[in-house]
């Protein structure tokens, strides 16, 4: 039986036009083990973010993500605090997990983390999919600014995370 939280959200077929998205690519010199565990990090996380003040409200028992984790973070974007709560579920170690915003400012958000063996260590793979509230208005918003906006702020938390964890494991 599939839980609430790997369930899919329940979309029109014209809804599906309004979604904005984009995969990255980063090879990180580190076992794909290292960078799985790195990813559920929480405190690498709020590292990997310190340019927009990101903090941990509430975070996770134990002091890293597990199934069903949930955690809330504080940030500012664009000059305006957001509070953003989300879930990270299907963990599959160490080829990766999907966090989904359960709580925040856009109507629909989800991030797939893989990680896969290369010649030179890990392919770290990150493909998002969000979409911003206010329908067609939110759509635009979303193709004009937002998605450029958070590629780059996933790209800059990749580049954090793998500078950390080639450190590490040199």
């Amino acid at each position: 039986m599939t839980s609430p939280i790997r369930a899919p959200n329940p979309t029109r077929s014209d809804d599906t036009l309004l979604m904005a998205s984009f995969t990255l690519e980063r090879v990180i010199r580190a076992a794909p083990a290292a960078v799985f565990a790195a990813s559920l990090d929480p405190a690498l996380h709020v590292e990997s973010m310190a340019r927009h003040h990101e903090t941990m409200v509430e975070g996770p028992a134990g002091g890293t993500f597990t199934e069903g984790s949930t955690v809330t973070w504080r940030a500012r974007h664009f000059g305006i605090p957001f509070h953003l709560t989300s879930v990270v579920f299907d963990i599959d170690a160490p080829h990766g997990f999907r966090d989904r915003q359960i709580k925040g400012p856009f109507r629909d958000f989800l991030h797939e983390h893989e990680f896969g063996e290369h010649p030179d260590g890990t392919l770290m793979r990150d493909s998002v999919t969000f979409r911003s509230p206010f329908g067609p208005i939110g759509a635009l918003v979303d193709r004009l600014f937002m998605r450029e906006y958070m590629r780059r702020l996933i790209d800059g938390r990749n580049a954090i995370v793998a500078v950390s964890v080639e450190r590490r494991h040199a």
